[in-house]
């Protein structure tokens, strides 16, 4: 193992969107096993700071792997697409004017149905956008035109998280 291999080597999986979650669920169980700090305790202190640091190392990839959003992020990255989501949130109109109905819609909510209907349509909107990435990568390797889909989704999650902090607000009246 190099600690430099992209989180794909380190798991032994292709280098794509995606991927059998069940898979990397076993292949980190096997190489947490094989870093534990126990493993390695009859050989000084050394050996098992560098076996926290795999460790670590094995966690933060996993972390990546099992999350469509971050795998996506970091697949564009990869490939010369970062999503720079801080300082570049350019978006197709139509996108712009799907949210902007999507927001007015959730300021005039005052009710759970109500905040249902958005929260549902919030998710089948990240599903699709979801399976778009999934083309825009493995597909048609279009890695700028994923990166504004990542954007995109990050956009759809921050929705859904305000619908939820609405029904949390709704439901402590």
């Amino acid at each position: 193992m190099n600690l430099q291999s992209t989180d794909f080597e380190l798991f032994g999986v292709p280098a794509r969107f995606a991927q059998d979650r069940a898979q990397l669920d076993v292949r980190w169980k096997e190489l947490q096993r094989e870093v534990h700090p126990d493993r390695f305790a009859s050989q000084g202190a050394a050996a098992q700071r560098a076996a926290m640091q795999w460790s670590a190392r094995i966690n933060e990839a996993y972390q990546r792997l099992k999350d469509p959003q971050r795998r996506a992020a970091y697949l564009c990255e990869l490939n010369g697409a970062p999503i720079q989501a801080e300082n570049n949130t350019a978006m197709p109109p139509d996108f712009l004017m799907q949210q902007m109905e999507l927001r007015e819609r959730l300021d005039d909510a005052h009710s759970a149905e109500a905040l249902d209907e958005i929260d549902d349509e919030a998710r089948q909107l990240g599903r699709d956008m979801l399976q778009k990435i999934e083309r825009q990568l493995d597909q048609d390797k279009d890695w700028p035109g994923a990166a504004q889909s990542v954007r995109a989704l990050m956009f759809l999650d921050k929705l859904a998280a305000d619908v939820g902090r609405r029904h949390e607000t709704l439901e402590s009246r």
